[in-house]
């Protein structure tokens, strides 16, 4: 069974930056992709970014240019290095590793105030 788990998150003020960092363990199945969401209070859970296990990226136009996914050689961990923050990024962003399904960490809270 996959398991995941975000760090990194927390309260920034407007153009900070933070790094979210996703570990997975468990994993017995080819992952195809590692993704970001994200989930701001009374909206629906957005795509932020992705990365292909050929390496290839995708992000939302709302954080390109600022925000950057990575993973580590592994392929264990996936990064998300979040600049110059706005108070919009605020949200519950989560790590999502797509194989025969989809599995999805606990989420951490980054929070976007003065």
């Amino acid at each position: 069974q996959v398991h995941l788990v975000e760090s990194g998150g927390g309260l920034v003020q407007p153009g900070g930056s933070l790094r979210l960092s996703c570990a997975a363990s468990g994993i017995t199945v080819s992952i195809y992709a590692r993704s970001w969401y994200r989930q701001a209070p009374g909206k629906q859970r957005e795509f932020v970014a992705r990365i292909t296990a050929t390496g290839n990226t995708m992000y939302a136009d709302s954080v390109k240019g600022r925000f950057t996914i990575s993973r580590d050689n592994a392929a264990r961990t996936v990064y998300l290095q979040m600049n110059s923050l706005k108070p919009e990024d605020t949200a519950v962003y989560y790590c999502k590793y797509s194989a025969n399904e989809d599995y999805w960490g606990q989420g951490t809270q980054v929070t976007v105030a003065s």
